[in-house]
């Protein structure tokens, strides 16, 4: 036994030694904290560092981005704790019932994520100087804490930012915010390689970053999570508690203990004569931030935003005539990090208790969810997402559920069988399940930061109900299994038309150089009905010789059903030789980007290319986009964005021109402002009754701003119909449920197509709108075509691909570049 506790001294000597002779982040880097900005291989080379010298810190890469650089998490407490690592994991996970068993844990988990926006880049500098003050100075608050480090979220946008600071800033730093070291040109290093931003894909998880980090983050389930961020150069800190509206599933503790953290953050603060705020901006509401995702499964997640951003750089001179430093930066997002440990240490006991009674779910309104599968690649799409966060679902008994229907709103029954989903409240993570497919959020305040709507049976095209009773499932899986063949004899194969997987295979057959065509009408043949829109590979189109080969094996890539035939006489329809059955063209795609365009809404579009439609896209910049040849491309893409320099009137009539020569111009969202009201294009602003009329402002000071949000659509969303009859929406129901996010409204297409677009009786389905939005939208188009010569103009309203996660938008957006103007010769 003394042999034990000599070596247990002796080896906590020894820690205490390695510790005090640690290299601070100023000594390994060689520079202050603060005189530069630490590029990202040199901010791991220092995490690795400690957790090379200290056996209490463990350094574990969870992933890697799209320009290779490496994610980590660094894992910070006591030895001992160290020691039993998987096991405090493992009984805090037994807590929420992801684990079997009720093991007890009485260590509090902290998680502090830094640098989720790149251009936001104080907090990876205080990320180094938080590990060190843990390991040196607050070594007594890792006895009953475990504090799990991310020193950069956001790797890809933090070096473009900080190579690009280092390129253009003047030695010493200019602090004047003229000079160029404050203006960071387009896109910024806010967002990722694709220029999401990754504060908003939490629960959607489009982006490979967060599909990695939600891995490592689903095995801890902390007790508390801290999003670091900056705000603008003028700005005082902000800190807990946040502001109204909180969601409804948020519990009272989660409430009080953000205000006990906000007082002991106080406390550093007052003491130091630093500024600061609460309550008054960043609320609890949408479940795609790094605060709420982490609240809606247990945590108190935070924001925590320091005054600074892009444009604060090495130093800048606010509008107050202070001077804004780095080091300053850097020194306040430690001292939060910090004092989140220590409130959270002292707190430790009852983190455990209160977070254990999260995960109890018998007071949830709704006990399933239930979605209906008349769409299997769909369902397949949605269970993906499910297991991302580790979402139990099972099959549906065959029978009737009521509940609220969503295509309806009303309460009513829907038939169901086991092809359908069962996703039940009663699971670990039932509020999340509450939150994701909620008919509608309620909403304590219409100020809030964020969409007000995302219910997936709406985002990704679903009849579901909500049920107040748990529905009867069973764990059966339906296999569904895909026999291709080769048929030599074979007229033609012929391919349905409905979801996104159908538009990968079409992307991929035309790089194969696979001719394809599709039926502009709905046909049978041996007994088969095919849709609008079905895909009808030729025989006579396609006179390789391994076109046979070819086809079956793209087929079975993509788990596309071919059905073969020997003729192309049908039952019912027009036969394959009618000019209604047109050949889809291997289109050459441009997008435009650069200044003017929205980086969210191009980056949204060249994520959509590369990895889910894996088709080509050529990407121009608004620099010199009036000097391209547009007869190089079929189809051009104007993302959201305001053109007023881009799109003069000598580029609308370029447009013009190459239109008329069969070009497809596609507009989406702000767009649309450059052909609208111009008398060389179809498309009209709709104007609200009373929007000429000046009268007097006589609202008190003190309500102008909530008073203005009967202007305001904060996300929410609408039914419009859709004519199915019309290419641009083939493969779609006569009902498209769509997010808007604008006020913009345009009248219906006098000459044009008018392919989905908002009725008289429209109201919004979830999710706050205001009056005069509201008043305005009616009789509006959503998404239509202006037919010019032998070629199109597509306006897309409301942006389809919008954060990626609008699923069921994205087939709009492909029948726009695929299925106009067929019959154009290429």
């Amino acid at each position: 036994m003394k042999i034990k506790l000599f070596i247990l001294l002796a080896f906590v000597s020894l820690g205490n030694l390695l510790a005090q002779n640690l290299q601070s982040p100023s000594e390994y880097l060689g520079y202050e904290i603060g005189s530069r900005f630490t590029r990202h291989h040199k901010v791991v080379e220092y995490f690795t560092y400690v957790s090379n010298t200290l056996s209490n810190v463990k350094l574990e890469k969870y992933g890697e981005t799209n320009e290779h650089r490496p994610l980590y998490v660094t894992y910070i407490s006591s030895q001992e704790n160290i020691n039993n690592l998987e096991a405090i994991r493992k009984a805090n996970l037994s807590q929420t019932g992801i684990l079997e068993g009720n093991q007890e844990n009485k260590k509090a988990i902290v998680w502090l994520s830094y640098n989720v926006h790149g251009n936001e880049a104080s907090s990876t500098e205080a990320s180094m100087l938080t590990l060190y003050e843990l390991v040196t100075t607050k070594k007594a608050w890792l006895e009953n804490t475990v504090v799990i480090m991310d020193p950069c979220i956001n790797p890809d946008g933090r070096d473009r930012y900080v190579n690009w600071y280092n390129q253009v800033k003047s030695t010493p730093f200019n602090i004047s915010q003229d000079a160029k070291e404050h203006h960071e040109p387009w896109p910024g290093g806010r967002p990722n390689h694709y220029l999401f931003d990754l504060n908003r894909d939490w629960a959607w998880a489009t982006q490979v970053e967060s599909q990695q980090r939600i891995k490592i983050y689903n095995k801890w389930m902390p007790h508390i999570h801290v999003d670091f961020h900056e705000q603008g150069i003028n700005s005082p800190y902000y800190f807990a508690p946040a502001a109204e509206p909180f969601h409804e599933i948020i519990s009272d503790w989660q409430r009080d203990f953000q205000t006990q953290i906000g007082k002991n953050h106080a406390k550093y603060f007052d003491a130091e004569g630093w500024l600061y705020f609460t309550k008054e901006s960043f609320d609890l509401l949408y479940p795609s931030y790094g605060d709420t995702y982490p609240t809606f499964m247990g945590a108190i997640g935070m924001t925590y935003e320091q005054a600074g951003h892009g444009r604060a750089g090495l130093g800048i001179k606010t509008d107050e005539g202070e001077v804004l430093t780095l080091k300053d930066r850097a020194i306040h997002h430690m001292t939060t990090g910090l004092s989140t440990v220590e409130i959270s240490s002292k707190n430790a006991e009852q983190l455990n208790t209160e977070f254990k009674k999260f995960f109890v779910n018998d007071d949830l309104e709704y006990k399933s969810f239930v979605v209906k599968n008349d769409n299997q690649d769909k369902i397949n799409r949605l269970k993906v997402l499910l297991d991302k966060h580790e979402i139990k679902y099972a099959s549906a008994k065959d029978g009737s559920v009521k509940g609220y229907v969503y295509s309806t709103q009303k309460e009513s029954k829907l038939d169901v069988n086991s092809k359908d989903l069962v996703i039940n409240t009663n699971q670990p993570k039932g509020k999340m399940v509450k939150v994701l497919f909620e008919p509608k959020a309620k909403l304590s305040d219409s100020l809030t930061y964020d969409i007000t709507a995302w219910s997936i049976p709406y985002a990704h095209g679903f009849e579901a109900v909500a049920s107040k009773n748990e529905v009867a499932s069973t764990e059966k899986n339906e296999n569904f299994s895909i026999d291709n063949k080769i048929n030599i004899a074979a007229y033609a194969y012929i391919s349905k038309w409905n979801s996104l997987n159908d538009a990968t295979f079409l992307a991929e057959l035309l790089k194969n150089n696979i001719v394809p065509r599709f039926s502009e009408k709905p046909f049978t043949l041996n007994g088969n009905n095919f849709e609008r829109g079905s895909l009808i590979i030729l025989r006579n189109d396609n006179r390789n010789k391994s076109f046979d080969e070819t086809l079956i094996k793209i087929a079975d890539k993509n788990f596309r059903q071919l059905t073969s035939v020997s003729t192309g006489f049908v039952d019912k329809g027009l036969d394959f030789g009618s000019y209604s059955v047109k050949p889809i063209n291997k289109q050459k795609v441009a997008v435009l980007s650069g200044e003017g365009t929205s980086s969210l809404s191009f980056g949204e579009i060249w994520h959509f290319f590369e990895t889910e439609l894996k088709y080509p896209l050529t990407i121009l910049d608004s620099d010199y986009f009036s000097r391209v040849d547009f007869s190089n491309f079929d189809v051009i893409i104007l993302p959201n964005g305001y053109y007023s320099r881009v799109l003069n009137k000598s580029t609308l009539d370029k447009f013009k021109s190459w239109v008329q020569s069969g070009g497809t111009l596609i507009a989406i969202d702000n767009a649309l402002r450059s052909f609208a009201d111009n008398k060389e294009f179809a498309l009209k602003r709709k104007k609200s009754e009373n929007e000429d009329e000046k009268e007097p402002n006589l609202t008190p000071y003190a309500n102008l701003e909530r008073e203005s949000a009967v202007n305001l659509i904060a996300g929410a969303i609408f039914k419009s119909k859709v004519d199915t009859t019309h290419p641009l929406g083939f493969g779609y129901h006569n009902e498209y449920f769509t997010l808007k996010r604008s006020s913009s409204a345009y009248d219906y297409l006098n000459s044009g197509y008018n392919v989905a677009y908002l009725p008289l009786e429209t109201t919004n389905v979830s999710g706050f709108a205001g009056k005069n939005v509201l008043e305005k939208l009616p009789e509006t188009l959503l998404f239509g075509e202006e037919r010019k010569g032998r070629g199109s103009i597509v306006y897309m309203v409301d942006n389809p691909l919008f954060r990626s996660f609008w699923d069921n938008g994205k087939l709009f957006f492909v029948n726009a570049v695929f299925l106009l103007n067929s019959d154009v010769l290429k």
